[in-house]
C-alpha cells in the first residue's frame, strides 16, 4: 500500500492530461487548442516514428513537471481488429498489416 501512495503523490498527482484539437504545426512542435491555447510543443511518438499532426485532428495534451507534451492524435476507426496496424499519410498512402499475415499497400495486397 505505501509504494501506491509513494508512486501517486510522487509522479502522478502533478500531471493533468486533457483534449483538444491541433491548430497547426511548426519545426515539429504543435499549436493546440484545449481548455488553454498551448504553442509550440513537442510531439511524443513511439520510437523510430516521426510525424507532424494535421490541423484539425483531435489530440491529448499531457501537462507533467511543467512541461506540456502533444501525445499525437486520437485514432479513428479505419476497419481494424484488434491487434493490427495501419501507418497512413495526409495524403492518402497507406500501408496496413493485417493478422492474418497479409501487407495491404494503398489499400492493395503487396506480394
Amino acid at each position: 500500500m505505501w509504494i501506491l501512495n509513494y508512486v501517486t503523490k510522487n509522479s502522478i498527482a502533478d500531471s493533468t492530461a486533457e483534449k483538444g484539437n491541433i491548430k497547426g504545426a511548426s519545426g515539429g512542435r504543435v499549436k493546440i487548442n484545449a481548455s488553454s491555447d498551448y504553442a509550440e510543443i513537442p510531439v511524443a511518438a513511439p520510437y523510430g516514428i516521426s510525424y507532424v499532426p494535421v490541423a484539425g485532428e483531435e489530440t491529448v495534451v499531457l501537462s507533467a513537471g511543467g512541461e506540456d507534451i502533444c501525445l499525437g492524435t486520437l485514432s479513428k476507426n479505419q476497419n481494424l481488429k484488434p491487434g493490427e496496424l495501419m501507418l497512413k499519410s495526409a495524403g492518402g498512402a497507406s500501408i496496413t498489416l493485417k493478422n492474418d499475415g497479409k501487407v495491404y499497400i494503398n489499400g492493395k495486397a503487396a506480394g
